[in-house]
């Protein structure tokens, strides 16, 4: 399994050489002194490509053609509706001609002159620009001052027909000249654009040649602009030529060899920390197949080039791997995946910063799930980490507010994004592979579970004692160090077999009446040990986990029942007992969990015993009742120390006496 992971990962990862050398802008040069191993020419930053086609499309001259058929068809008609249009019988044939000539002449010299429409665009430096004019395929270079638009045509007619005193009727020439005025030179979009495109295709993408043995930078000297970018193109020219002249089989073993040690040390890790893990077949796919894959997204990534590699959201790795297992396990497997990661993006220190530290942003503010608000929490965190971690890289790298383009945060904004996708991915994988997250924990410490519900409505005094326990031992395991939340759950449901005779458990008994008075010692004992296995298969019919199934198993161990026991030895001392009749089945607790959950159930089911609570009597029960399990070797199995122990009674002490210490009375005087 561990071999077919490394195997994948080498396979998917992109295959070529990696430039050896880390810098950043503004840094100094630590290395040696880098002496050009070959000819190279330096290739120009974005914003200098930008700024070349910026001046590209504000110089490139538009082009106009020059449409003469408008201006035939509009001299003509505006001859046409100059007859219709004539309705003036009291002015001679001699004085309508004049008329007619005028407007024939007006129109003529703006046409000749030329009408234009102004675009917006070819503006932005200047309210005239110049254009190139095309009439029948031959181009004339003029400037849209030396023309007319539409308004300064109708202006130009107006001034000469206020001029010709000749003319009485003014505004209606004027108008009729208006109606058949329109644009001559015509904006031709599609060939100034398909001419400026191919004059930015050829924007030269370099500036200058650093040649053979030339002395890049020298030790000790500080990264400039100019120097960056001699840097950033010796190392695109370095992988362009690795990919062609590289071995591709030592690239790879390079990579297996990589990946293999990465995986490897996972591997040690959990063997010295995590033996569920190790020996657990199906976690340990899990965690290998979520490492393969979020390696195989980022070398997708890479392949397609995709404009930023924060895109992918790599904070789903930990969080899924924090909510699945625990957090020191998320933190090591996010490590080693940013490590192996590190080889083969841009940037790599840049990266890796920013990656672990929006790891731990995310491992750290998901340590205690207790809310389902907690996954929006954890993804504006890390937004701003984010934020605030590549802030800083561009103020080191650039030294200056106004150069920051706040477009390469939108990559961010989506990452988070799609690291919400954990929230749907945890839950099939527990279905998937059988693990129990603290989200479904969650769900199952809800008191409106169907199981809880049940036991309320059935067992109210069970319930309530279920309540007590789980505030007792989640307490407890807070402090001690520990899963609270499973804790929780385990001690809600660890009862949840004596529903089937609610009767036969003196916390139920509400009427006076014991049925046990009527039965022999062996069959009450029987009665009270058989919760353990009918809650089991109750919990079993309702497909709880097993890591709860547990607390339910183990939360007497192999205990006896003590009550029954000694009853019998005392009212038939002539008779051999058989012990295991009275004794539950086990097994005993093998974890801090289940034995807090123990320590806390018998404390809180003896407590009840007490006739007159007080401090004295409440520490002494729970020193009797934690002393009697360490005797009876109830917690040999589980990793609790006595110095958890200590703390353990402390809480007991402190939480028991709150619930039934008598409060002082105050009188008003």
């Amino acid at each position: 399994m561990v071999g077919l992971c490394v195997l994948i990962i080498t396979l998917v990862l992109p295959k070529q050489a990696h430039f050896r050398f880390e810098y950043e802008k503004g840094k100094m040069w630590m290395q040696k002194d880098l002496i050009s191993p070959y000819r190279f020419a330096i290739k120009k930053t974005n914003a200098e490509i930008e700024k070349d086609r910026q001046e590209i499309s504000h110089s490139f001259p538009p082009i106009y053609q020059n449409n003469l058929e408008i201006v035939s068809k509009s001299m003509q008609d505006f001859n046409a509706d100059f007859e219709i249009e004539w309705k003036n019988p009291l002015i001679s044939e001699a004085q309508k001609n004049k008329y007619k000539a005028v407007g024939n002449t007006l129109l003529k010299d703006i046409y000749n002159r030329g009408v234009i429409i102004l675009v917006k665009k070819h503006q932005l430096a200047s309210p005239n620009y110049s254009f190139n004019l095309l009439t029948n395929n031959i181009a004339k270079y003029i400037n849209t001052i030396d023309v007319h638009t539409i308004k300064s045509g109708l202006t130009y007619a107006k001034l000469k027909i206020d001029q010709d005193q000749s003319i009485k009727n003014k505004s209606w020439l004027l108008n009729l000249i208006e109606n058949h005025l329109q644009a001559n030179y015509i904006y031709d979009e599609r060939l100034t654009d398909k001419i400026e495109e191919d004059a930015l295709v050829n924007i030269s993408v370099t500036r200058g040649v650093v040649q053979q043995g030339e002395l890049i930078i020298a030790r000790g000297t500080t990264i400039s602009e100019e120097i960056y970018q001699k840097l950033e193109s010796l190392r695109d020219t370095f992988e362009e030529n690795a990919k062609v002249i590289g071995n591709r089989n030592v690239v790879l073993f390079g990579q297996f060899l990589l990946v293999g040690l990465t995986v490897i040390l996972l591997v040690i890790f959990l063997y010295l920390f995590r033996k569920d893990i190790y020996y657990d077949n199906r976690k340990l796919f899990l965690i290998l197949m979520i490492v393969t894959c979020m390696l195989i997204v980022l070398s997708w990534s890479i392949k397609i080039k995709l404009p930023s590699v924060y895109y992918i959201p790599y904070c789903i790795v930990p969080i899924i791997i924090r909510i699945l297992f625990d957090t020191r396990l998320a933190l090591n497997i996010h490590l080693l995946v940013v490590l192996i990661a590190g080889f083969f993006v841009p940037n790599s220190f840049e990266f890796t910063f920013l990656q672990i530290t929006a790891g731990m942003v995310s491992i750290y503010s998901i340590k205690n799930l207790i809310k389902r608000e907690q996954f929006l929490v954890s993804a504006v965190l890390i937004f701003c980490n984010y934020f605030v971690a590549y802030l800083g890289i561009l103020f080191v790298r650039n030294g200056s507010i106004s150069s920051i383009e706040w477009v390469n945060f939108i990559p961010f904004v989506f990452s988070v994004l799609f690291s919400l996708l954990a929230y749907p991915l945890i839950y099939a994988f527990e279905e998937l592979f059988g693990i129990t997250s603290d989200v479904s924990l969650m769900e199952l410490t809800n008191t409106n579970m169907k199981l809880l519900r049940d036991l309320a409505y059935k067992a109210p005094g069970t319930f309530q004692h279920s309540l007590q326990v789980a505030n007792l031992a989640e307490a407890a395991i807070f402090k001690i160090g520990g899963n609270a939340l499973l804790v929780r759950a385990g001690a809600l449901y660890h009862d949840i077999g004596k529903m089937d005779d609610p009767q036969y458990f003196i916390e139920n008994q509400n009427t006076g009446a014991n049925p046990h008075d009527t039965l022999p010692y062996e069959k009450s004992a029987q009665i009270i040990i058989q919760h353990v296995n009918k809650g089991v298969e109750m919990a079993r019919k309702h497909r709880l986990p097993e890591t709860v199934i547990n607390f339910i198993r183990t939360h007497h161990g192999n205990t006896r029942v003590d009550y029954f026991y000694q009853s019998f030895l005392k009212n038939f001392p002539e008779q051999l007992v058989d012990e295991n009749t009275f004794r539950y089945p086990g097994p005993i607790p093998f974890s801090k969990e289940t034995a807090v959950l123990m320590l806390a159930d018998s404390v809180e089911a003896a407590s009840r015993s007490l006739k007159e609570p007080d401090a004295q009597s409440i520490s002494d029960l729970v020193e009797r009742i934690i002393n009697y399990k360490l005797d009876q070797n109830q917690l040999i199995n589980s990793d609790i120390t006595l110095k958890d122990i200590e703390i353990i009674k402390s809480i007991f002490k402190a939480m028991l006496i709150g619930i039934y210490h008598v409060r002082v009375d105050y009188v008003l005087k």
